[in-house]
């Protein structure tokens, strides 16, 4: 496979974690480049893995969110080299990586994007939920000191009023900067999350409609999505008022579940 770039950007999709699901373009492409950099602050592989994807195209340099959102030294790097960004995923899932090149693109810097299996397609194949009944998808932060936003909680609300899921991701930067360590959200802290943001949303001036569903989400049920896309993957089927007591992976997010068709309701029973 010929790659037939010099200099410019290729944005590589890495999938979930582990090297096995990497296409063969993704691989060519990050042994051809000059400098490999791993973007570390949105998702994160196993240590193990990446030490086999290191063995297999080389070094990696970690970049943090800085780097990516203020580019202008990267761009200066890709006029001359092929710099290869590796994201965990499909780098096209986050608009950070859209803003990215279209900056680029108006530089005259070329940028290629090598697609990757994202956990927004690996969820509903292996819970056996259809693709057709998720709405909009949405983030569960940690708290940031006293402060909590709601809005996650109004996202799953107002899909389950929709009869459609809500994929909800779990937080990996509880400083939410993007800049040191990562501490990947657990089951006991998203609990938390949703209790706070509950409360919150209960004392505030919000639609009554969306408070009265609000109120009996505890009797929801949800599946524990863990490790998607490794060989340590594991799903799990609860209410909502028992998440905080189950053990969660490396890597963790849910789907809050709307009304089930029989099918899907024989898929997510296999979890409990």
């Amino acid at each position: 496979m010929s790659v037939g770039m010099e200099s410019g950007f290729a944005l590589i999709g890495i999938g979930p974690g582990k090297v096995e699901s990497l296409t063969l373009e993704a691989v060519e492409f990050a042994k051809k480049a000059d400098v490999r950099l791993y973007e570390a602050y949105t998702a994160l592989w196993p240590e193990d893995e990446l030490l086999k994807l290191e063995a297999m195209v080389g070094p990696l340099q970690r970049i943090m969110r800085p780097a990516v959102e203020n580019p202008e030294d990267l761009f200066e790097q890709a006029q001359s080299q092929l710099v290869a960004i590796l994201v965990v995923g499909d780098p096209m899932q986050a608009t950070t990586h859209i803003d990215f090149q279209l900056r680029a693109e108006q530089k005259g810097i070329p940028v290629k994007i090598i697609h990757g299996i994202s956990v927004t397609t690996l969820v509903p194949g292996a819970t056996g939920l259809s693709d057709y009944k998720f709405g909009r998808s949405t983030t569960l932060t940690y708290p940031y000191g006293n402060w909590i936003a709601t809005s996650p909680l109004e996202v799953m609300l107002r899909n389950q009023m929709q009869g459609l899921h809500t994929l909800v991701l779990f937080d990996l930067d509880p400083t939410g900067a993007g800049t040191g360590e990562q501490r990947p959200m657990q089951p006991d802290d998203a609990f938390t999350s949703i209790e706070k943001m509950l409360e919150k949303f209960l004392d505030s001036d919000a639609d009554d409609v969306l408070k009265q569903q609000a109120s009996s989400i505890y009797e929801s049920f949800a599946v524990l999505c863990c490790d998607l896309g490794t060989n340590d993957a594991i799903l799990k089927t609860t209410n909502l008022a028992n998440l905080g007591g189950l053990s969660g992976g490396r890597l963790n997010c849910m789907v809050f579940l709307a009304n089930l068709s029989e099918m899907e309701q024989e898929a997510v029973n296999r979890w409990k």
